[in-house]
């Protein structure tokens, strides 16, 4: 026999599988500390290739007045002032990615909660009949 409200209950999860648990499925196969540092190297990773790429374009751009002073420039302070722009970009990169893929994780473990409750209560349907 139908029951209309297992039915419905069951649209819904089918939803939450579809939608928002292709993402969150995923993620809470990870423990909290994992998947955020995965992340955060991840992200450290990434902002590094970003920063050489756009100090290459830079480079790049600016190329004729580089090789015109070369020799006024004082490159020892030139690079530590690069390596510490560096860091304070990465830096910033890396510690909001870390609030970013924390706060992603706690919601996405409410959302697997939820869904473990659904499950619990169609089990509990079934199991009625």
């Amino acid at each position: 026999m139908l029951d209309e409200s297992r039915i419905k209950l069951m649209t819904r999860m089918a939803s939450y599988e579809d939608t928002e648990g292709r993402k969150s499925i995923p993620i809470a196969g990870y423990f909290r500390g994992d998947y955020v540092s995965l992340n955060v190297v991840k992200t450290a990773i990434s902002a590094t290739i970003a920063f050489v790429l756009v100090l290459a374009v830079y480079v790049y751009y600016n190329l004729e007045n580089f090789i015109a002073d070369i020799y006024k420039y004082d490159l020892e302070s030139m690079g530590k002032r690069i390596f510490s722009v560096y860091l304070v970009y990465v830096a910033a990169f890396t510690v909001f990615s870390f609030f970013f893929y924390t706060w992603k994780y706690s919601k996405a473990k409410k959302s697997i909660q939820e869904y473990s409750l659904a499950l619990k209560k169609l089990d509990s349907m079934y199991e009625e009949e």
